[in-house]
């Protein structure tokens, strides 16, 4: 039975993700090394700022000390606080707020799970009158390892039933809403099943990842999803 939908958050609620490409890149110019799209874009997208971040310095050979790896974290952080408080108007997904009241209508929980960090992904629910839509709400701040790791998604989980603990919610009755393979290989590995929305991604590169995989959150078809999670018993003859 469907219990909880869990969301992610850059590429499924903002599209914020170019923004995040564009500090990454002007970071690695601060430090005299060379931006490249592609492989900014294979490495960071779909993980948090700490994981991505280590890992693009490593192939540029070069090894950041938690001080100077945090140093970075809090640059780019403030870029993107800065950059979200310039806009006239902030880049939400159309039709989430329409499907997020789709899932309180069917009675669903719901939760956050990003590698984003908490400075950065709570002023953006609070200024679209969504925080309180969202009570579970697991950041970068919150986990030792980024995803495909699948830890965000069980705290996730635990954070839920501590607040409902009559729910007695297993991952297998969440269903994840991702837009990266990073994402979906986390909730998998967590033994959820995943919705893919090609917002950041192709259709044809999450459709061997996750479960279902659509254009656009507003055509995903609730009932029928709702209907996998609740299997037809066999009939005995």
């Amino acid at each position: 039975m469907l219990k909880a939908v869990i969301f992610d958050f850059n590429g499924i609620i903002i599209n914020d993700e170019a923004i995040h490409l564009e500090l990454i890149a002007q970071l690695l110019l601060s430090e005299n090394l060379r931006p490249d799209k592609s492989e900014i874009q294979e490495v960071c997208l779909g993980r948090s700022d700490r994981a991505g971040l280590q890992a693009l310095w490593e192939r540029q050979g070069r090894v950041l000390t938690p001080e100077s790896l945090q140093g970075l974290m809090e640059k780019k952080s403030q870029g993107y606080r800065q950059e979200i408080e310039a806009l006239d108007e902030l880049p939400i997904y159309t039709g989430l707020v329409d499907f997020i009241l789709k899932l309180r209508l069917k009675n669903l929980h719901l939760a956050l799970v990003s590698g984003a960090l908490r400075q950065e992904v709570e002023p953006v629910l609070r200024q679209i009158e969504l925080l309180s839509q969202f009570p579970v709400r697991v950041t970068g701040d919150d986990t030792a390892s980024s995803k495909p790791d699948p830890e965000g998604y069980l705290l996730a989980v635990h954070q839920l039933n501590e607040q409902h603990p009559e729910l007695a919610l297993t991952p297998q009755e969440c269903l994840a809403i991702e837009d990266s393979p990073a994402g979906i290989e986390a909730a998998r590995r967590a033994g959820m099943q995943v919705v893919g929305v090609a917002n950041t991604y192709p259709v044809h590169m999450l459709q061997r990842r996750a479960d279902w995989v659509v254009d656009a959150l507003g055509e995903l078809e609730l009932d029928r999803v709702q209907a996998a999670f609740n299997p037809t018993p066999a009939v005995s003859l």
